[in-house]
């Protein structure tokens, strides 16, 4: 779901785009989460679902925690008009996640993306949660490009991919704790 929010600051305009997905796995909390902060998963997931020269740059662990910085590009052929407009050449984005450890069947995590050369971000948190016998990844975020007259636009494309993107680590997640 993607909702527009402006605000003033100055005489810039600010629109940010808000960001919400959620996605059910059938296994345990428990589970899912011992998955999401493992060093191998990253690894199979940017390998798999991370695009051409994407790259695993930084992973930290610790008891039930991670914190995940990866680099993933689009390619110039692939970025909806509106951004090609405004910016030549291959879309590098660095992004992070984290996610805490389980407590009480429950865990939270933070998400953010930035494109490299461009005034664009992407920023929120998720949470993690027993659902019956399944669970429940919630996502909400929000996308900001800070491009005068234009950048409202641009983020409804980037929020569109980001949900795209989002799907996609969402099937593989699942065909990943089924292996």
């Amino acid at each position: 779901m993607l909702t527009s929010h402006t605000s003033a600051n100055g005489s810039l305009r600010t629109v940010s785009r808000r960001i919400e997905h959620s996605s059910t796995y059938s296994f345990p909390v428990e589970q899912v989460h011992a998955g999401l902060t493992t060093e191998q998963y990253w690894r199979d997931r940017i390998a798999e679902v991370g695009g051409p020269g994407a790259t695993l740059d930084e992973v930290t662990t610790g008891p039930g925690t991670i914190s995940v910085s990866m680099t993933q590009s689009i390619p110039a052929d692939h970025l909806p008009s509106i951004v090609a407009k405004v910016r030549s050449g291959d879309l590098v984005i660095t992004r992070t996640e984290t996610w805490n450890a389980l407590d009480g069947g429950r865990a939270s995590g933070t998400f953010t993306a930035r494109v490299t050369g461009a005034p664009a971000e992407i920023s929120g948190s998720q949470t993690l949660t027993s659902e019956g016998s399944g669970t429940k990844v919630q996502v909400t975020g929000k996308a900001e490009v800070k491009i005068p007259l234009i950048g409202g636009k641009i983020e409804g494309a980037i929020g569109d991919e980001v949900l795209r993107l989002i799907d996609k680590e969402q099937e593989f997640t699942q065909r990943w704790l089924g292996a």
